[in-house]
């Protein structure tokens, strides 16, 4: 019998979360965090554009990876939440509100209707979920198009951010997005180290079993669903910042799941580290392949398949299987007290 006193196991273990390397870890993201914020000085609009966008995209995919690997959520709808969070800005600035802070409200005005969406959603079960999700961005996408205040189906652009130089507009977006970018993850991280990150764990290995244990599938399910909307909301509002014109079909388009479970995929579906490696990669692709027309989404199609046939775990998550490195830690480790666990290698740690 193995019994915990403090940390410590008394059958040779010890259950550990932070190690020397994670420790590290975060703080060189704290630093990165800090380099990123001097890009605007040092660097012209082009590339804070293309880095805006990159932010962007890892927004995107731990949204998608918070929802589907550790929540069971796949959903090929996303892009509902995208396409409210880029036209809810479009509609608050038009009755007075600044943009940028149209964009925040917008992404939390879809985290709003991500409440009574869920009431709805998560009565369905996997491919039911998938494919009602979907439906929903249809459904937004043409409620949308029949509002001529907001376009219609011509598109519409931004016209608040008109009044800044090009260079500050961009600038000031980048720091918008990149400070979105912080607290989202970081939201993120905090919730999967609380109780509802545990219980969600315990849902995902087996939810009948969660549930006769007192965990509360639902709500657990809906706060993901619902964080993951203000998420992908914020991302779609930031989106319309960079690009500053927008129509129904690109933001309400399907495109965005396959983006984003592409970058997942790649990275590693339920790793933290595993989506931003993926959207790093994703968007050196497409900043190389983009203009290819069909040919890049064949080359991303092809990609993902190679991915799902060798290497399933993706990128990050067959790194953490085989050297056991846990650089931000959402979850906890057992190790042998023999063993040292001061580095992210331990081939007799195993997660728990």
């Amino acid at each position: 019998m193995i019994r915990a006193r403090g940390g410590q196991l008394s059958g040779g273990f010890r259950v550990q979360r932070w190690t020397r390397l994670s420790v590290v870890s975060a703080a060189v993201t704290v630093a990165v965090i800090v380099v990123l914020a001097v890009v605007p000085f040092l660097f012209g609009a082009d590339v804070t554009e293309q880095l805006t966008s990159l932010l962007i995209f890892v927004i995107l995919a731990v949204m998608w990876n918070a929802l589907a690997g550790y929540g069971g959520l796949i959903s090929v709808g996303q892009q509902a939440f995208i396409g409210l969070g880029a036209y809810g800005t479009i509609f608050l600035t038009q009755h007075g509100i600044a943009p940028y802070e149209a964009m925040i409200l917008a992404g939390l005005g879809a985290g709003a209707v991500a409440v009574p969406t869920s009431l709805i959603m998560l009565r369905l079960r996997g491919g039911q979920f998938a494919i009602g999700m979907w439906v929903v961005a249809e459904v937004f996408g043409i409620l949308v198009t029949l509002d001529a205040g907001l376009g219609g189906g011509t598109g519409i652009s931004l016209n608040g951010l008109d009044v800044f130089a090009p260079g500050y507009r961009q600038a000031y977006t980048f720091w918008v997005t990149l400070a979105c970018t912080t607290v989202l993850l970081g939201l993120v991280f905090f919730l999967l180290r609380r109780r509802i990150g545990t219980s969600l764990q315990a849902v995902l290995d087996d939810e009948e079993a969660a549930a006769s244990l007192g965990v509360n599938v639902v709500r657990s399910k809906r706060v993901l669903f619902v964080v993951a909307a203000v998420g992908c909301g914020i991302a779609g509002a930031l989106y319309l910042a960079n690009t500053l014109f927008i129509q129904t079909t690109s933001v309400f388009g399907v495109q965005w799941t396959a983006y984003m479970l592409f970058m997942v995929l790649v990275g590693g579906l339920g790793t933290f580290e595993g989506p931003i490696i993926g959207a790093i990669i994703f968007y050196l692709i497409q900043a190389q392949f983009g203009d290819s027309g069909a040919w890049y989404f064949v080359g991303l199609g092809a990609t993902a398949i190679a991915f799902a046939l060798f290497l399933p775990h993706g990128i990050w998550g067959a790194v953490d299987r085989r050297l056991q490195l846990r650089l931000l830690p959402v979850g906890y480790t057992l190790r042998k007290l023999d063993t040292p666990a001061s580095a992210g290698a331990d081939p007799a740690a195993t997660d728990t």
